[in-house]
């Protein structure tokens, strides 16, 4: 199994695993790694520290195990952090939005000053608003904010 540190061309950071890295390039050649946030299928290889077997170097002299350490430090400095754990976070709170939340579409707006003016029973509504409409509801005191749906939120979560 290859573990690759994968990003898309909007700089999403993910990890991809693989049989080898054969599978990775023909199902990358084939359009079938997509980012899990955005579904961009401009995914390229990013580089990824190797691994260390420090303890296998536990009787070796400390200047030697110093310079082993040295020696990966510029890969480390130049690899983008994976935060898979914080994506995954952030998709776990949008589907908790969508399994929570009514929606109303291009209704929005309406939805919401009915609720606000009271014309409607409050629930927690979603849906598509124009930035004028937004602006309005805002001006008018009813909170709204845009709520980001990558195409990830109807995936499975692993």
């Amino acid at each position: 199994m290859k573990v690759l540190n994968l990003q898309c061309s909007h700089q999403h950071a993910f990890e991809g695993w693989f049989a080898s890295e054969d599978d990775f390039q023909s199902q990358l050649t084939r359009g079938l790694v997509t980012c899990p946030l955005c579904a961009d299928p401009a995914i390229q290889k990013m580089p990824s520290a190797p691994r260390l077997n420090l303890s296998a170097n536990a009787a070796a002299p400390s200047a030697s195990r110093e310079v082993a350490v040295a020696d990966t430090t510029p890969v480390r400095e130049m690899v983008a952090p994976v935060d898979v754990a914080g994506q995954t976070e952030f998709l776990k709170a949008l589907r908790h939005v969508l399994a929570n939340t009514e929606d109303v579409g291009g209704r929005f707006a309406d939805e919401a000053r009915a609720m606000h003016y009271g014309d409607a029973e409050h629930r927690n509504i979603r849906g598509q608003a124009s930035a004028q409409e937004a602006v309005e509801l805002i001006e008018e005191g009813i909170d709204v904010m845009p709520l980001p749906l990558p195409a990830a939120v109807k995936e499975t979560l692993q």
